[in-house]
């Protein structure tokens, strides 16, 4: 499928299985979100597109114009390169841009789409006012993301606690903000590779790119964004332990804690 066939491009070989990962768990993608869109005829806009494997997988649907927008330019390149070189019956239909959505103006959209990506947002009202301006009326944002940053594994493996490891259910949750973040930095100057937006010193979580939002938090959020709530689920996986925490959210206090991920379709009105 890719550059066994073609060495004269240069794709990392990870980048490829990932983007082939990506592909794969693009049904999971829909099935989670309790239904896919009719494509066919849509323009459609992906935020965080990364490598572009929704944005191949949209435009592969009949979708008549896709743009993936993301602000790792590595991650756009490998997006562009490998469209028109492995996927060339819809390299016509596919764009990729260096660019943050807040610097787009062109064309409105039917649908934007946005995998995982809503829990490394710092400011998600303002991204989701950003989204409901290019949406046409009646465009429909389609998001899934996760872990939500108060259950159990919420840190994304970016935090290091004091725990002896790092997959430790809740371990980021055991202690300040501060301790944690004194560590990292301490971890870090000892040669480390710690995950950080920045090459200074971390000051906060949001420097590893978690928004730390809670549950409440995008209820909030996109409570008061103006759109309308088509659908929004929760713990959408078939693993034994999002069975468990589906059962255990119920519980008084709990919600937060046992919440995972979501999954909704909002519409502008």
């Amino acid at each position: 499928m890719i550059s066994a066939s073609n060495p004269s491009l240069d794709l990392r070989p990870e980048d490829v299985a990932y983007f082939r990962r990506g592909h794969l768990e693009n049904r999971i993608f829909w099935r989670r979100m309790g239904l896919r869109p009719a494509l066919h005829g849509m323009r459609v806009l992906e935020v965080g597109c990364g490598l572009g494997s929704l944005c191949v997988d949209v435009a592969l649907g009949g979708a008549r114009k896709v743009l993936g927008l993301d602000t790792d330019s590595r991650l756009i390149g490998f997006a562009t390169t490998h469209v028109k070189h492995e996927f060339p019956q819809i390299a016509d239909r596919v764009e990729f841009r260096d660019l943050d959505l807040g610097d787009y103006h062109g064309e409105g959209f039917d649908l934007i789409i946005s995998k995982d990506s809503f829990e490394h947002i710092m400011d998600l009202g303002g991204m989701l006012e950003e989204m409901k301006r290019c949406l046409e009326p009646g465009g429909r944002i389609f998001a899934g993301f996760g872990p939500l940053y108060n259950s159990p594994f919420g840190h994304h493996g970016r935090i290091i606690t004091w725990l002896p490891w790092r997959r430790f259910p809740w371990g980021h949750l055991l202690e300040s903000e501060e301790r944690i973040v004194a560590r990292m930095n301490r971890r870090r100057e000892e040669g480390e590779n710690i995950f950080c937006y920045h090459d200074g010193p971390i000051a906060s979580i949001r420097d590893l790119g978690l928004n730390q939002n809670s549950l409440a938090d995008y209820r909030r959020i996109i409570g008061q964004s103006g759109l309308r709530v088509v659908s929004f689920r929760v713990n959408q996986s078939a693993n034994c332990l999002s069975k468990v925490c589906s059962l255990l959210r119920y519980l008084p206090g709990l919600e937060e804690y046992f919440t995972h991920n979501v999954y909704c379709v909002l519409e502008k009105v």
